[in-house]
């Protein structure tokens, strides 16, 4: 059978949107390529809501050529607007074709998702339960008794149990990497960076995350990794492949979690890197935990040329991270964890919330005070959104703060207007987030070419006509 996957892109709106496959989804490549090993084709449709009447062209194009059987959405919650109204106009058009939708934003809101025009909601990992609707689909039945799908008959709603996490992570074929080559403005042979997925859930319950949602929806462990060997084996398969590889991103929620598992993945990699010519470094996501050995842990990655490590700072208050985060560190146990890791010759990128309900413009100053002492190498800074599922979203309900909250600009302006921390100050410090933490450092011209840049994301009147340019040009050319 055909399989469409359909996926929007916030900002981008050129033929090929995604700059490098580093942005794949891996919820897509992974039921792609499971679906491909079952002999199935599958298709990747990118859409973007700033495009306008030219999704519809495309969307009847990528129809007309491929003929899909069924397509799959996924949509994160300020994408689901947007995407819902393609569901419609395929529900009207062509009625004909199954339409499925799943990720976290569904499988955590199911009960509203179900209501549009979609004929059937995956909750939760989506390999086998896309299989067996297909096999269903192929075999001319109607679709029921299908595990993690809640499925729209005549007479309601068939919710079906969900089947038990997927223990074994390595009977997964590696992610689909081709579905996605067509969308790339910087295909793997241009590009030097690519990212190998080790495992899947996270053990922390952070409330502005939905894990600790996703956790309660099957049955089983729901914190898995894949062995040193499967990992290795298609680091070799990507090796051959594009050889031209410089970077690899090995993503998990945390490495740390799990010592001996990271000692002997780390061990197994430090062999595989001997055994070719070209260097490959890599990156981690590390989550700090106190007390824990990081000279020896940052002697292992450096032996494996794990050189650069994500580490989630969030905020640099302690009582935001302990109240508001759930987040249990100290600041010294930050800059400790820092100071090793240049020990070592590991860089470091800072992850940084703001905008959060309960911080204070004096708590964000704390945030700007530990990274300032800490230098990153990098950091990315995010303005709080209060995602369906999270317990932070519940907090905003409580308190009255979702009303008229503004889905565009996800991340990049204040939408709370916090009495604790109007949005103008919010959008403030994010603005000039990057001259405060690096004025001593940086050349002037560099952080104010930031400065720049946000001051039009959070501002409405310019991102709005890049947005229209954007959108004329889309549908012009």
């Amino acid at each position: 059978m055909n399989i469409l996957f359909i996926y929007s892109y916030d900002l981008h709106v050129t033929e090929k949107p995604l700059l490098t496959i580093e942005e794949m989804h891996f919820g897509i490549s992974y039921i792609s390529s499971f679906l491909k090993k079952h002999e199935h084709k599958t298709k990747l449709l990118i859409l973007s809501e700033y495009s306008g009447e030219q999704n519809f062209k495309l969307l009847e194009s990528y129809i007309n050529d491929f003929i899909p059987d069924l397509i799959c959405f996924t949509s994160i919650a300020t994408q689901y607007k947007f995407l819902s109204k393609i569901a419609k106009y395929l529900k009207e058009k062509h009625p004909e074709i199954f339409l499925l939708i799943g990720g976290v934003h569904a499988s955590l809101n199911a009960e509203e998702t179900i209501k549009d025009d979609f004929d059937a909601v995956c909750l939760g990992e989506g390999e086998y339960s896309v299989w067996e609707l297909i096999t269903q689909l192929e075999q001319k039945k109607t679709p029921t008794k299908i595990q993690n799908l809640w499925i729209k008959k005549t007479n309601g709603i068939e919710k079906n149990p969900n089947r038990p996490f997927i223990e074994d992570l390595n009977i997964l074929p590696f992610p689909d990497i081709d579905i996605w080559i067509p969308w790339l403005n910087k295909t793997p042979e241009k590009h030097n960076g690519i990212t190998i997925l080790l495992g899947r859930g996270c053990p922390f319950m952070c409330t502005y995350c939905c894990n600790h949602a996703l956790k309660k929806l099957a049955q089983g462990n729901y914190v898995r990794f894949r062995s040193a060997e499967n990992i290795i084996k298609e680091i070799k398969e990507i090796n051959n492949k594009y050889p031209n590889i410089q970077n690899i991103y090995l993503e998990v929620e945390t490495i740390g979690v799990n010592i001996k598992w990271a000692e002997d993945f780390c061990h197994e990699l430090g062999k595989f890197n001997k055994s070719i010519d070209n260097q490959i470094s890599y990156r981690v996501n590390l989550r700090i935990i106190p007390n824990m050995d990081y000279d020896n842990l940052f002697d292992i990655f450096k032996k494996a040329n794990i050189n650069h490590l994500n580490i989630g700072l969030e905020s640099g208050s302690e009582r935001v991270r302990k109240e508001i985060l759930n987040r249990n560190y100290s600041n010294e146990d930050i800059i400790n964890a820092v100071k090793i890791a240049r020990k070592y010759g590991l860089k470091v990128t800072f992850y940084n919330l703001m905008g959060l309900p309960g911080e204070t413009e004096k708590d964000f100053l704390e945030t700007i005070r530990i990274n300032k002492i800490c230098q990153p190498d990098h950091y990315y800074l995010s303005i709080f959104y209060p995602y369906p599922g999270t317990d932070l979203h519940k907090i905003c309900n409580k308190r009255a703060l979702l009303k008229n909250i503004n889905t565009t600009r996800e991340r990049v302006h204040g939408i709370l207007n916090l009495p604790e921390f109007p949005n103008n100050r919010v959008d403030h410090n994010y603005i000039w987030f990057d001259y405060n933490i690096y004025k001593d450092n940086k050349p002037l011209y560099k952080t104010l070419q930031v400065a720049l840049k946000r001051k039009i994301l959070v501002t409405t009147f310019t991102y709005n006509i890049v947005k229209k340019i954007a959108s004329f040009m889309m549908n012009f050319f």
